[in-house]
Order: C-alpha cells, then sequence, then structure tokens
C-alpha cells in the first residue's frame, strides 16, 4: 500500500513577477569588524529610507586596538567585500574602521575593497569625516576618542595634515574594542560639550565606530550651537551621498542637511 500522500496533495506552480527588491535608490555595502557591536545599530536607524538598504559583511580583527593590530587587517577586506550581495549590485562600500583605514591608508582600503568591486565608490569613516568638515565649513574641530594616546595623537596629526586644525583633543585612553562599545552615552555627552565649548571649534568629531554618538547628535549640537559627527553617522551620510541619495535628514543632525 502506497504511503505517498504527494499524489492526492493539490499542487500548482504559480507565475510571478520580480521588482528591483529593496534597494532601487541605493545599495550600499559595509565591511564591519568582527568586535564591532555598534556600527549595524546605528545604521538601521540612519539609513531606514524607501528604497535604500545596506549589506553587511564582517572580518576578523583584534580587540587590542594598536598600529600592528590595525594594519593586519588588509588582507582580510578583499575576501569580506567579496561575501557582499555577489554577484548583485553595489553602489558604494564603506569600509568600517577609522583607525585601521588611516593605519593601512584610504587608498589601500580602497584598492583592497575595489579588488572584489572593480569600480565601486568607497568611503570609511575618516574619508567620511573630512568630507564632512569640508561640506560643513569646519576647519578647527575637536576629536573624541576611546584610544590610547598614541593612537590618538596619530589620528590627531592625520587630520592636521590634510588641512584641519585639531584645536581640543580628548580620549578615554582604552584599548578592549569590546569595551568600548560600552562606554555610555552620559560619558560621551559630557566629553562632547567640554570640548565644544571651547570658542575655537567649529565642529566636534567622535572618533571609533564602537562609540555610540549618533542618537544624541542633534540634542549635543543644540547644547553646544555647533556640529557633531561620529564615525558612523558621518559614513552613514556620505555612503548615501556618494549613492545619489540627498534626502535631507534633520533628525540626525547639521551633517545631514548638507
Amino acid at each position: 500500500m502506497s504511503t505517498d500522500t504527494s499524489l492526492a496533495r493539490p499542487y500548482a506552480r504559480h507565475a510571478f513577477t520580480l521588482d528591483e527588491g529593496l534597494s532601487p535608490r541605493a545599495a550600499i555595502g559595509l565591511v564591519v569588524l568582527a568586535t564591532d557591536q555598534t556600527i549595524e545599530h546605528e545604521w538601521r536607524q540612519m539609513i531606514d529610507l524607501p528604497g535604500v538598504a545596506f549589506y553587511e559583511a564582517r572580518m576578523f580583527n583584534s580587540p587590542e586596538i594598536n598600529a600592528q593590530t590595525l594594519a593586519a587587517m588588509e588582507g582580510d577586506i578583499a575576501p569580506a567585500v567579496a561575501l557582499i550581495r555577489p554577484g548583485e549590485r553595489l553602489d558604494v562600500v564603506a569600509f568600517g574602521c577609522t583607525s585601521g583605514a588611516m593605519v593601512i591608508g584610504e587608498e589601500s582600503v580602497f584598492a583592497r575593497i575595489r579588488e572584489a568591486r572593480p569600480g565601486v565608490a568607497c568611503t570609511s569613516p575618516i574619508t567620511a569625516a573630512l568630507a564632512a568638515f569640508q561640506a560643513l565649513g569646519a576647519r578647527r574641530v575637536a576629536l573624541l576618542t576611546p584610544y590610547v594616546k598614541s593612537v590618538s595623537d596619530w589620528m590627531a596629526d592625520y587630520i592636521a595634515e590634510r588641512g584641519y586644525a585639531v584645536v581640543g583633543s580628548a580620549s578615554y585612553e582604552h584599548g578592549n574594542d569590546n569595551e568600548v562599545a560600552r562606554i555610555d552615552a552620559p560619558s560621551i555627552r559630557e566629553s562632547v560639550l567640554a570640548l565644544g565649548q571651547n570658542p575655537e571649534v567649529d565642529a566636534v568629531f567622535v572618533s571609533c565606530t564602537s562609540l555610540r554618538v549618533a542618537e544624541q547628535v542633534a540634542a549635543l549640537e543644540q547644547a553646544i550651537g555647533k556640529p557633531v559627527l561620529s564615525s558612523n553617522h558621518a559614513m552613514a551620510w556620505h555612503a548615501l551621498r556618494l549613492a545619489g541619495v540627498k534626502d535631507a535628514l534633520p533628525q540626525w543632525g547639521r551633517l545631514f542637511t548638507v
């Protein structure tokens, strides 16, 4: 006796049509560090626009942040990018590490990305921050980081060498990326307010994709009367603009209106 019940089950093959999916306006690739606990959370809030989507892949990194561990990431960039929507369109690829992009070099990071995605538009947090300074007309900036002093000083020099005066700098001097993601909002607020009160400061930049800043930006700007940006915040803005998405989103601060 047959037990194949499929012989009596109604079945039909239905016709279907295809639309453009989640990202007809813009498809953005994002490389996330293995230790990062913040960037995806903040990007899900900021990049919440009809027809725009981002797709991420993670790559290995050491939780200890220093020049040697940052440089060691270069060889893993192209394999990570290759995992993002293979065979499908990407308009922009963003590399989610501020200090890593500087240690490896922005152009070297972009060269590794383009090994997997030839010709794609690229950004990184420091690339985006520099573009943001220009867009906001900020020539004198204050810098807040979680890094050990040697990395923070090197970052300040990197920004200064590109024509922007770093007129204030502060750091939490904490080298463990897993714990940097747990530095709380009141701590960051207090630091930004302290840096922003300097009359010489045009804008405050909070560096590190692990620090949680985006949700505070509008309130911080209101408190100090100056633009505030962070690694994730600036890179989301820059990725959108590179993808041709020009929507003004004032709820995310001044940068998202330019």
